[in-house]
């Protein structure tokens, strides 16, 4: 397939919606209606067809994390393959892998399936992150990320209202469900590919590996925000079914609150970082995070009942919401050249722990359910810890407080 090239300078000049913002907002819409409805069905899926318990969903979702933990391969493939191409390739292949989910109804089957999808769910998030840093002029991109976190929202929220109103009324299969929201993201991605020219960068980015020490702050705080969003992604869900007995339509309810607060939040919160720093954001997501963590743990402990569950399971998704700052605060650090690779490298980091984390914590899980949530508080803890070294005003040569001796009093 031959491609047309075009500058990002000259996309301006395009209809707006064949510009490098519109590709974003359709990938952004695309990705979750494939993966949220993954999601969605998956814990009832794997108890009622498969017969899981934690210890299987436990391995499920190790496997699941190994190709995030090998997303540093994309550094190679980036060599023969451009990142647009090769962000919508990994998309189809996210699509396809989950529209025959519910062909594979057993352990085995449920594995290698996950890890097909995973390969694109993780491959995609690397490129759509690097793009999204290079396409992204650096004084718009909080307000423009927050926008995109609610664009994939809306999109959750979509797959999330019909699965509800229609699951029961229609007596709907897993399979039937599968088939559709993978075929939607498949054919996103397809029409993607054909309808936007490749969108060159100014600055080439590097094609090698790269490990630099002054971004060791990211690098930390990549690998603590893997560790501990694990145990949200694999346990928090996983426990409104198996403690509370929710049902496929009852766990999409929650998933619908969930994406209609990110509608509604992202883009403040998108505001607030531009004003407020990602210093100040990410101290406040993870002081949020040690309070929810240790209630969830409460809820194992002292009994406290459903509601609560289901509205620190909001609460964490909000916060979690706020990860972007990350992303932004490494655009205030980073040289160009040096975002594809480095996107790379930090989702490797970021995964370093996922890949035993679930398997390890599945067996604790079936022991303890309220340890492993003392456990993520723990690390929520270190993350705050680690967001106090960030600067106000983050950039090259200064990326933590660290780097200048003579810091203002407000750093």
């Amino acid at each position: 397939m031959k491609f047309h090239k075009v500058s990002l300078a000259d996309a301006r000049a395009l209809p707006r919606w064949r510009q490098p913002i519109a590709l974003l907002v359709v990938t952004a819409a695309a990705m979750p209606i494939a993966f949220a409805t993954w999601n969605a069905l998956l814990n009832n899926f794997v108890i009622e067809v498969a017969g899981f318990t934690g210890v299987e969903i436990g391995w499920l979702h190790s496997v699941r994390e190994i190709p995030g933990f090998l997303a540093i391969g994309v550094i190679a493939l980036i060599m023969f393959i451009r990142e647009q191409v090769l962000g919508l390739v990994a998309l189809l292949m996210l699509g396809m892998a989950t529209a025959v989910t519910a062909w594979f109804p057993s352990l085995g089957g449920i594995l290698t399936i996950t890890m097909l999808s995973s390969i694109g769910f993780h491959y995609y998030e690397t490129v759509n992150q690097s793009l999204q840093l290079q396409w992204i002029p650096r004084d718009r991109a909080p307000q423009v990320l927050g926008w995109l976190v609610a664009i994939a929202s809306a999109a959750s929220l979509a797959s999330y209202g019909l699965l509800v109103v229609t699951w029961k009324t229609f007596d709907l299969s897993y399979n039937f469900v599968y088939l559709t929201a993978g075929g939607i993201a498949t054919a996103l991605a397809l029409g993607a590919l054909i309808v936007f020219p490749q969108f060159e960068s100014p600055e080439p980015q590097l094609k090698t590996f790269v490990l630099r020490r002054r971004y060791w702050l990211y690098y930390a705080l990549q690998a603590m925000s893997g560790a501990r969003r694990q145990i949200f992604v694999v346990f928090a869900a996983f426990m409104m079914v198996e403690r509370f007995g929710f049902e496929v339509h009852e766990v999409t309810a929650l998933f619908i609150i969930n994406f209609v607060a990110n509608m509604l939040f992202a883009p403040l919160m998108g505001r607030a970082v531009a004003r407020w720093g990602e210093r100040r954001a990410l101290i406040f997501e993870y002081g949020g995070l040690i309070v929810v963590f240790l209630a969830y743990g409460g809820i194992y402990y002292f009994g406290w009942g459903v509601v609560l569950a289901g509205a620190l399971y909001v609460i964490d998704h909000l916060f979690f919401s706020l990860a972007f700052a990350m992303k932004t605060y490494f655009q205030k650090i980073a040289d160009v050249p040096d975002i594809a690779p480095t996107a790379a490298v930090a989702f490797t980091i970021n995964h370093i722990a996922a890949v035993f984390l679930p398997a390890l914590l599945g067996y604790i899980w079936v022991q303890s359910p309220g340890g492993v949530f003392a456990l993520a508080a723990g690390m929520a803890a270190a993350s705050l810890m680690l967001a106090f070294l960030i600067p106000r005003h983050p950039d090259k040569g200064h990326e933590t407080v660290l780097s200048r001796p003579l810091a203002s009093p407000a750093e």
